[in-house]
């Protein structure tokens, strides 16, 4: 006996939703180095001069704008922590992704002490960029990235004290967590951890990492 058609209308859309959760791609497959899709503006960096490791540069408000990440691009959340901040930039982040159709997962640290077990499981999923979100990876990453300088990082409302070139941060006034050693900034505010804010920061951050200006400071 055939079932209704009103069960099998059913179950197709139920499997199509499902397919429509994963890309289905399968990372341990070759993928092409990725290229930045559109060019930077002016006043996104001195075009005289490379920045140095570690420094900051201040890039004019949208001169990011134009620049996007190739189709597919593969992507690793990672994030730990609940916070009002936290949550608003895994918001942008996803958002982004959405956008610009990049190939997103997630790696969620619940315990603080299992961060380094997180950081290595992002590690091993073989993306092109690590995206960390919450202040209480700093310490882990200041740990393990320097152990992986073929894996790009980027860290979007805080950094790491001493980045080596493969961590890129965006920050701004009002974020800049630099580790448990050095404190909460003094000019730290949950509240500056807008959409408007968080969304360019990914935006910012992912068009440096693009154009190879990594190891830096993007300050919004």
């Amino acid at each position: 006996m055939r079932p209704p058609l009103r069960a099998v209308a059913l179950l197709a859309t139920t499997a199509a939703l499902l397919a429509g959760c994963d890309s289905g791609e399968d990372w341990s497959q070759p993928h092409p180095t990725p290229s930045p899709v559109g060019t930077l503006g002016p006043g996104f960096v001195d075009t005289a001069t490379t920045p140095a490791p570690e420094s900051t540069i201040t890039p004019r408000p949208g001169s990011w704008a134009d620049v996007h990440p190739p189709k597919g691009y593969r992507v690793v959340l990672l994030t730990a922590g609940t916070d009002a901040p936290t949550r608003a930039l895994v918001s942008a982040v996803r958002s982004w992704a959405d956008d610009e159709d990049v190939d997103l997962r997630t790696v969620a640290v619940g315990d603080p002490h299992e961060a380094v077990p997180g950081i290595s499981k992002a590690i091993g999923m073989n993306a092109d960029l690590i995206v960390s979100v919450g202040n209480d990876l700093i310490d882990p990453l200041a740990l393990v990235t320097p152990n992986h300088l073929d894996e790009k990082f980027l860290v979007v409302g805080a950094e790491l004290a001493e980045p080596t070139h493969n961590v890129t941060a965006v920050d701004w006034e009002g974020a800049s967590f630099r580790g448990e050693g050095l404190g909460m900034s003094s000019t730290y505010d949950a509240g500056s951890f807008t959409a408007e804010r968080c969304a360019a920061a990914i935006r910012a951050g992912v068009a440096a990492v693009l154009n190879d200006l990594t190891g830096i400071v993007v300050w919004l």
